[in-house]
């Protein structure tokens, strides 16, 4: 048993019997009364999402979840597809579990897929990974004078985030898979 300081964005807990993806959460400190902890989770049988509140310290179940590198390999209408190294067996992930982690994956690409009792539920991508511009519009001179620091990047992998005026099509950028942002350059 855990406490609700393992509530996270993307944890998976017990709660009322069901598996439970983390899809946002708050930790509330009022002025007055006890904080607590805000969440709202999906059910990854029924995809129904639930929303509960926590007193800070109570007990909560975490999921204990087996981790096995597998090979991106492709997307289908509704799932993302892997292969595991070893085995070479292919498992599907809906893309409804996947969410926005599916915005970083490229083919070919090695994760870490989490699953429960043989069960594939996401993958976890490292905090940085790097991804080639394939549209960036030309820096025009004056950009900043009018307040424009940064321009809208297209990578690899259809994601869109803003980048300094200097970044071009054909660079290689080193993008945080956390909150979406342009890093650096990647050397």
């Amino acid at each position: 048993m855990a406490d609700t300081s393992a509530i996270k964005k993307d944890a998976f807990i017990r709660f009322r019997g069901d598996i439970c993806i983390v899809t946002d959460f708050q930790h509330v400190n009022p002025g007055k009364g006890s904080a607590f902890v805000r969440a709202k989770f999906k059910n990854i049988q029924t995809g129904k999402t639930v929303e509960n509140t926590f007193k800070v310290g109570e007990a909560v179940e975490a999921v204990d979840l087996d981790r096995v590198t597998m090979q991106y390999l492709y997307k289908d209408a509704d799932n993302y597809n892997f292969m595991d190294n070893s085995s070479y067996e292919q498992v599907g992930i809906s893309a409804d579990l996947i969410g926005d982690k599916g915005q970083y994956l490229k083919e070919g690409q090695e994760v870490s897929v989490l699953s429960f009792e043989g069960q594939p539920l996401s993958v976890d991508l490292p905090k940085k990974l790097v991804f080639k511009v394939i549209e960036a519009m030309p820096a025009v001179k004056g950009d900043t004078a009018s307040g424009r620091v940064t321009k809208e990047a297209t990578l690899e992998t259809g994601l869109k985030i803003q980048v300094p005026l200097f970044v071009e099509q054909g660079d290689a950028l080193v993008v945080n898979t956390e909150t979406g942002e342009y890093v650096e350059r990647a050397k």
